[in-house]
């Protein structure tokens, strides 16, 4: 039986990259699919309809409170109820945050976290409304739970869904409404562009019959998985990848000081390097499920060469 028989499924962001894949994978599984871009999806739904699927296109602005809310009304209205919500939509340029301007940050938050937001919260209202439950699955990204370097306002925003998804989840316990989110890897127009050295690292295996590790459709089954009716799963976020699944397990306090008085600033210039030299070096954030994918990322910034 399809994993996602009889459910309806919103996917925003997917006329093309991850969010395609999420959409033909969503549909395959049984799903009626609102394939939703701020560009024309309509070739996705041709595509999902060709295949026998069902699906609907909607060109949108999700990070318009407008559009977000007619997004969800045209799954309502189409398919007569919603069951899942995919956040997908979003992407960020390469930038210092010592070279930023002001309308670019304003522009990589809102359509990275504000575009994650209106959805959700046009999702949540009519579930709530109809007293019923549904699933959502956000994007959020290494980039802000690890840092990547060149990233700070996409990273801020990815930073701030994971974090939203974490929050949200606990104030919706025990309604049946889940929330949780991935963090993806994949080859996609944005990473190709980020650099000439990460687009290399990321590149197609020669063999098309090896393992592409890096392709977008490697992310899908993960988000498919998170909105079937049988995950319970709430409040958390994983890294995904080909091959690799990982569970974030969020900030953490590592080494502490205790007194019994107030710590004066001479106290403290001994007590904080103490413990600051115990933690793991931010080097190697995200431990060996990360590794590799951290070292091409640096590698790519430096310009150095890749392996």
């Amino acid at each position: 039986m399809a994993e996602l028989a009889d459910t309806v499924a919103i996917v925003t962001g997917a006329a093309g990259g991850i969010g395609r894949e999420h959409a033909l994978l969503f549909a395959a599984e049984g799903a009626s699919v609102v394939v939703n871009d701020l560009n024309d999806a309509s070739a996705v739904v041709s595509e999902i309809v060709a295949a026998g699927g069902t699906a609907v296109a909607h060109q949108g602005d999700v990070s318009t409170w407008e559009d977000a809310h007619d997004l969800v009304e045209c799954a309502v209205q189409t398919f007569g109820r919603l069951d899942a919500l995919v956040n997908n939509a979003g992407g960020g340029a390469q930038a210092l945050a010592a070279d930023l301007t002001e309308a670019a940050w304003d522009h990589e938050i809102r359509l990275n976290l504000k575009g994650m937001f209106c959805p959700t919260r046009a999702a949540l209202g009519w579930w709530k409304q109809q007293g019923t439950a549904g699933s959502v699955v956000s994007t959020t990204s290494g980039a802000g739970l690890l840092g990547n370097v060149g990233q700070s306002p996409y990273g801020a925003a990815k930073a701030a869904v994971a974090a939203f998804t974490v929050i949200a989840a606990a104030e919706l316990a025990g309604t049946g409404i889940r929330l949780n989110a991935v963090a993806p890897a994949a080859r996609t127009p944005g990473t190709l562009q980020a650099s000439d050295m990460l687009a290399r690292y990321m590149r197609a295996p020669e063999d098309e019959a090896a393992f592409d590790r890096w392709h977008a459709r490697n992310i899908s089954p993960l988000v498919a998985y998170l909105c079937t009716p049988d995950c319970s799963l709430t409040g958390e976020i994983f890294h995904v990848r080909g091959g690799v699944v990982g569970h974030f397990q969020g900030w953490t306090i590592g080494a502490a000081a205790q007194a019994d008085h107030n710590f004066t600033i001479a106290e403290l210039r001994d007590l904080v390097p103490a413990m600051v030299a115990q933690a793991p070096s931010r080097a190697d954030a995200g431990g060996p499920a990360y590794a590799s994918l951290r070292a091409a990322w640096a590698e790519a910034q430096t310009g150095g060469e890749t392996a």
